[in-house]
């Protein structure tokens, strides 16, 4: 439908662009994930990756979602070693500054459970175990 624009002249919008000049860009599989990629760098803003590409955000959000792999889907489960310890058999002093040279980690859950870790456990196989604790609470 043409519009008539400030000019008076019909089929011009108020940009100067006629009705048939106005179309989407289309992006390709890998611009999309180039863009993706630089807006998950550490430190990236989605706004400003955005704004450098000339694409809203909102889109590029949009691809970010549509991208991302199910959590269930991303790696198989891993059992990981867990004590759990009761408060009336609570460590000494001197085993808990041993753990500490060590790099070990207490969490102390609702309820008082106590989750043990030590530096070498990964973050996916924590927060699996710490997940499934709380499931079961």
């Amino acid at each position: 439908m043409d519009t008539i624009g400030t000019d008076g002249v019909a089929g011009q919008h108020s940009r100067g662009e006629t009705a048939r000049a106005r179309r989407r860009k289309s992006y390709s599989l890998e611009e999309k994930q180039r863009l993706v990629a630089e807006s998950c760098e550490p430190g990236a803003s989605v706004s400003l990756v955005a704004r450098r590409h000339d694409i809203n955000a909102n889109l590029l959000f949009t691809w970010r979602r549509q991208m991302r792999t199910p959590t269930s889907a991303a790696s198989p489960l891993e059992l990981v070693p867990v004590e759990v310890i009761s408060s009336a058999s609570a460590a000494s002093p001197a085993a808990a500054a041993g753990a500490e040279q060590r790099g070990m980690i207490e969490i102390v859950l609702v309820g008082g459970v106590r989750v043990r870790v030590d530096a070498e456990v990964s973050e996916a196989a924590l927060r699996r175990v710490l997940s499934a604790l709380k499931a079961v609470a």
